[in-house]
């Protein structure tokens, strides 16, 4: 079957990232700014409506996984009818997966209803294992939080269930280890995820980040890491840990950058399609939308967006500019 959303390169389109909204509970440092960033106006958001529509003319078009990301999802009130409503639409490859990448706040009491109205995976973020140290790194005291909302999610039945940890350098770059065998030990998937430009404070430095090297280097110092082949587009390289069946996975999108087989587009809380999570372009759904455009004219704009898809995203190069929009606006 010929797949229609391929760009200029031929890189074939199968996901898409929704942000549900740019508030978020927490404060990382890594992030925001301890005073947070300026908030979408609220009539500049898609409505559900709205996110369903285009939600189902990408699935029509090809899309078969759609990621649930903010901002923090779980803040939408109306998260519970999203999931159902995206869940039931249905394309080429029949219904997407969907899944979410949340900070874990919230899950406690949602992870049952999201997993009935269909929820298939799901990321939690954690950078540390230590509560004082949570506090610090979030500026919010809500570490209990997200233990209650991993236990719930597990009790739940979602399987597996990703660690996303960032690695930032003297804050918690001593916990590698100790976070791989506490993600073991209660059966979760640990990715490490390098920092990235994309925080709005404008403070990411390349000196300060931790590497992907580094961090592969932290583990096999306690472990034995088994490349696991067959990557893909994941943007995660994944390890098996001492032989299995335990994994970790590394995202490196700054030095081992994997643009040569991206397969997704992102569209944010206001509308906004983006080609890559770098653009400096986008492509705005929700307006076209609101003036009455067909399914035909949403297609044809998605396929604006893929071919305007550079290479790669240029961080690496000498001329790169971080993106105005921070991470929490453009989603993970």
């Amino acid at each position: 079957m010929t797949h229609g959303l391929v760009d200029s390169f031929g890189r074939v389109h199968r996901d898409l990232r929704i942000s549900l909204t740019d508030k978020c509970n927490l404060r990382c440092t890594y992030c925001m700014p301890a005073d947070g960033v300026p908030l979408a106006p609220k009539p500049t958001l898609l409505t559900l409506e709205e996110m369903l529509t285009i939600a189902r003319v990408a699935v029509e078009a090809g899309i078969a996984e759609i990621r649930l990301t903010g901002g923090e999802p779980l803040l939408r009130p109306d998260i519970v009818a999203i999931v159902e409503g995206l869940a039931a639409l249905e394309g080429p490859e029949g219904h997407p997966e969907i899944s979410m990448t949340t900070n874990g706040i919230g899950l406690a009491r949602l992870a049952e209803p999201l997993r009935e109205a269909g929820l298939a995976r799901l990321n939690v973020s954690l950078d540390t294992l230590d509560p004082e140290r949570f506090k610090t790194m979030t500026r919010r005291g809500r570490f209990d939080d997200v233990m209650a909302g991993l236990d719930a999610a597990r009790a739940t039945g979602f399987e597996p269930i990703k660690v996303n940890t960032v690695l930032l350098r003297s804050e918690n770059d001593d916990e590698a280890n100790d976070l791989l065998e506490w993600a073991i030990r209660e059966g979760y998937e640990l990715r490490f995820i390098e920092q990235m430009p994309l925080d709005g404070g404008h403070i990411w430095s390349r000196t300060e980040m931790i590497t992907g090297a580094e961090i592969l280097d932290a583990l096999r110092a306690h472990h034995t890491l088994t490349e696991v082949p067959g990557r893909g587009a994941a943007p995660a390289e994944l390890f098996e840990v001492d032989g299995g069946p335990a994994r970790v996975g590394v995202v490196a999108s700054v030095t081992m950058p994997f643009c040569g087989a991206c397969d997704r587009l992102r569209l944010t809380s206001d509308g906004q399609l983006r080609s890559c999570l770098f653009s400096r372009t986008e492509t705005n759904l929700r307006d076209i939308l609101r003036s009455g455009a067909s399914d035909d004219d949403i297609t044809a704009k998605i396929h604006e967006c893929l071919a305007s898809k550079l290479p790669g995203h240029g961080i690496n190069e000498p001329g790169f500019l971080q993106p105005p929009r921070p991470m929490s606006a453009i989603g993970g």
